[in-house]
This record gives structure tokens, sequence and C-alpha cells, in this order.
């Protein structure tokens, strides 16, 4: 059985049930497609109730889920509250004591099962990120790919997590550490991954022997409860994995109650750096192990050595995918003076080649809306400053209807514009243009956050300097895409603690016990 919403371009019509109007143009003018998109989707993927102890559960009330391309509803979902939250606390805190006890050879199996069924329906869970994130299809696709990456991953690290066996001092003695899971884990995941981003911090956790319960962002619920479904598919036992979605109105005391509830121990966010500062004082008062990741700000700087059409095609894969929301997002681009004017000069027209707006269901989509209104309202809010401030447009630069933004390029940019001090999170590309290598670093790390930064060069000393020196917790060399399962992921000063991913993401949702063996006749 499927389900089909569909979405017809009649002039603002409402055909079926949805209507889009896409503006297409990078110039800003409508364009409005007569042509009809569906969400075909499997019904048993479509799931709008909570998930707690291996069950669906309803809430007092429900939430709309917007489709941010539209404004239109795709669904309403159960509302959870604190009493919800309590309930998937409890659920899970049952279940560690049978799931810890799992083989690590049995954990690993079932989370190879749950990849497989992730891979098997990637093309209905792709859809539904389209369909309430915004993102292409083609990105959709690729999110899903690397969501089924980590959970194939961290099925292969659940049977690697060794202790030691460290020589004593004392000859009647052994001296062994242990690893052992931290108990119940909260996941607090945001919207512009919705499904990469849970299993990141869900296929380690459960590697571990953890349980976890996850709030999903209130903009993109959908692809967290259809996680849930694949895993029960996959034989996760009840109460193992729990889903509480809830409003932006009860995301706060839902969130009070994963943070301080005495079953839990572990809190793991990605968001924004002041709500994990808020977090994390909550998960203070019970001493709860957390992990962080933040806010970004990440400098892309090219060098005069680099070579520019690779700097381009860095520059286009790191600040528009995602329509720019990603935290690994460069936010601030460096040019050397030398090659300013020619890697400019190129950018825009590959810009103009390979940019075009519309609904992410599109096939020639290739940047979809910003998440909301207020998102597209922040963008335009740095172009209006940088502009103030004597920047020049030479690409884009308007909002256009509903939460669309151009993309756009802006050159003249200092360090005083509200774009170089701030995380944009949207389609905005600022370029500011320097002399020498101390003056780039300098203004790279002039930065609260730390999460991602990006160099070109053909000059390998400089490679080795310059990121040995940026303040940040990951690099890009010569190359703009840099996650992967493989590598941990995280960044330094504010933008967040710990890593996830790689055998380190594992490690987080562990503890070590030592355990001296004493009374020994060797």
């Amino acid at each position: 059985m499927y389900l089909t919403h569909f979405a017809a371009f009649d002039n603002g019509h409402t055909n079926y049930g949805l209507t889009y109007r896409c503006l297409l143009s990078q110039f800003g003018l409508p364009f409005v497609m007569h042509r009809q998109y569906s969400l075909d989707i499997s019904a048993q993927l479509l799931r709008t109730q909570g998930y707690v102890n291996g069950q669906w559960i309803n809430a007092p009330s429900t939430f709309p889920v917007l489709d941010p391309a539209t404004g239109e509803e795709i669904a309403n979902v159960a509302d959870c509250g604190p009493a919800e939250a309590k309930l998937a606390v409890d659920a899970a805190y049952k279940a560690f004591y049978s799931w810890k006890h799992h083989t690590v050879k049995e954990r690993s199996v079932l989370l190879r099962k749950w990849y497989d069924l992730l891979t098997l329906n990637k093309k209905d869970l792709a859809k539904l990120i389209t369909f309430e994130c915004g993102k292409p299809m083609k990105e959709s696709l690729g999110e899903i790919a690397y969501a089924a990456g980590f959970l194939e991953w961290f099925s292969e690290e659940a049977r690697r997590v060794y202790g030691d066996v460290v020589p004593s001092a004392a000859k009647d003695r052994k001296i062994l550490l242990l690893k052992q899971p931290v108990g119940v884990a909260s996941i607090i995941t945001p919207w512009n991954f919705p499904s990469a981003m849970i299993t990141r911090k869900v296929g380690a956790a459960l590697a571990a022997g953890c349980t976890v319960v996850v709030k999903p962002a209130e903009d993109t619920p959908l692809s967290a409860l259809a996680l849930a479904e694949l895993a029960s598919q996959a034989g996760i036992p009840a109460g193992v994995f729990n889903v509480v979605p809830c409003s932006r109105e009860k995301t706060p005391s839902v969130g009070t109650v994963l943070c301080t509830d005495p079953l839990v121990g572990k809190v793991s966010f990605t968001g924004s750096t002041a709500t994990g500062k808020i977090l994390l004082k909550h998960a203070a008062d019970t001493v709860k192990r957390v992990s962080m990741e933040l806010g970004g700000h990440a400098p892309f700087i090219v060098f005069d050595s680099a070579d520019v059409d690779k700097a381009v095609t860095g520059a286009m894969n790191s600040k528009f995918r995602n329509s720019g929301q990603t935290c690994v997002c460069s936010n601030r681009f460096l040019v050397q003076s030398r090659i300013h004017d020619h890697f400019i000069e190129k950018l825009g027209k590959a810009m103009d080649a390979e940019l075009r707006l519309g609904h992410g269901s599109d096939p020639n989509t290739t940047q979809g809306p910003l998440i909301n209104v207020r998102a597209s309202e922040k963008v335009e809010h740095q172009v209006m400053d940088a502009v103030s401030r004597g920047a020049k447009v030479l690409r884009g630069g308007k909002r256009l209807d509903g939460s669309f933004h151009q993309p756009t390029l802006l050159a003249d940019v200092t360090t005083d514009m509200l774009c170089t001090r701030e995380e944009t999170f949207g389609p905005l590309l600022p370029v500011i243009r320097f002399n020498t290598e101390e003056e780039a670093l300098a203004i790279a790390n002039a930065s609260h956050v730390g999460l991602a930064g990006y160099l070109f060069s053909q000059d390998v000393s400089q490679i080795w300097r310059v990121a040995e020196n940026l303040e940040v917790g990951m690099v890009g060399v010569n190359e703009g895409l840099l996650s992967t399962p493989e590598a941990s992921f995280g960044g330094v000063k504010q933008s967040g603690l710990g890593r996830e991913g790689s055998k380190y993401g594992i490690e987080e949702y562990l503890d070590v016990k030592y355990m001296c063996f004493g009374g020994l006749t060797l």
C-alpha cells in the first residue's frame, strides 16, 4: 500500500491537496511549473505516532509537519510531552539491563540488519527527507547512504571494543581495564540531516550496549519515526530505541526530562551553541556524560598557489550543499590577492551554470528552500548588513517567496560585517581578500567556535603549517566535502565536546572500569 500526496503546479490553485509555487530563476522571476510531484512512500514508513517500548503511542495532541518549499501540511504527528518522555526513559532503562548482556556479535548482527533495511528502503526514506527538510532528491539519497553507513560502521565497531591488561608492579595482582556501556542515552538531533544525525549517534550507542531515547527536531520527525519502524523490522528489542517527537512549544519541557532524569546516563546533542549551553547546564545537575556537536563558522582559504578550478569546485560543494544549511558549510571565504579576481569570476560562472532553485522533487533542482521563513530572513538580514557596509552583490542577493533565498555571492567583504561574525546557515558566499598567510590565519581563528576549516594550496609546507594552526576540529585540504563514517567528527572551542563517527565515536558511550585482581599466587 502506498500513500500519495500530489503536488500540482497550477498557478497557485490547489490540486489534489498540495500546491507548490517554485521560483526557479536565479534572478527571482517566478516560474510556476505545470507539473505534478508525488510523495509515494510505503504506508509502513509514514508513521505519525511516538515510538516507546516497541509500541506506537498517541499523545494528547498533535502538531503539523510542513513542506518548507510550500508551507503546506504533510502530516500531523503526536506531540509528546514530559509524560511520554518519562515513559520512554523508563522503557530504555529497563531494556538496558537486557540489551547490555547481548553479545557484541548479537548487537552487530542487528545493526547490520537495520543497515540493510535502510539501504533497501532508501528511495522512500529520501523522499521523506525531501518533503520535510527541502533537500533535492539527489542530496536526500546521499544522506540515506551516509546514514546507513554509520549503522554499517558501528555494526563492525561493536566487535572491537577492547579493554586492557596492564602490567602490575605487584607480583600478586593483575590490573584489568574494562569498558562498559554508560546506560540510557538521550539523543537530541537537528533538522538538517534528519536521518544521518540519528544513526551517527544511535549506531555508536547501540553498538556499545546503551539504549536510547531520540527527540528529533520538530521540523523533521517523520524521518526519525521511519527509522523506528525499520529498527523494529530489524529486530531491535523493545525499549532499546525510542522516539518522542514533539512541537517547538513542548521541546523545552521534553528536553528538560531527557537531560535531568537520573535514569539517563548520557546526553548527545547536535544543534546550536546557545541551545547546547542550556542542555549542558541541565545535564550538570546529575553529572551526566555529554557529547555536543554545536555551531560552526568555517573558514575557506584559497592561497595563490591553489588550483583555482579545484578551489571553485570545493567552494560550490562546501557552501551550497543543502542550500548552505550544514554545520560544516564554509561561512567565510578568504582568497589571496593575486588570484582573488580570477577565483570570483570562475565561481560566479559556476553558480550560473550549476545552481537551480526549486522543489527538491524536481530532478533539475540543486537548491531547495531553507527550512523556514525565519532562516531566509536571517540570510536577507546578513546580505543587507554587508551591502550597507560596502559589500558588492555579484550574484543573487534577494529573498524570494516563502523560505527560498537566492544563492548569493558577495565581494569586497570585510571582517566587521555580520556575515563574517556569525554563522549564516544559508546560501550566502562572502569573499574576503587577504595578502599574507598570517593575515588569513588571524581572520580564520578570530571566532569563538571551531568546527571545520578548509584550505586550498599546492605548497606542501604551507598546507602543514596552516592545517596545524587552524583552530578547528576538522580540516579539508584541497577538498570541500570531508564527512565520512570512518573519520572523527567534532570541533574545538565552543563548537562542542566529544567526537562522533570513527573508532572514537563508540568511546563516547563507554565507561572504563578498573578491576584490581589481587591475592594471586603465581
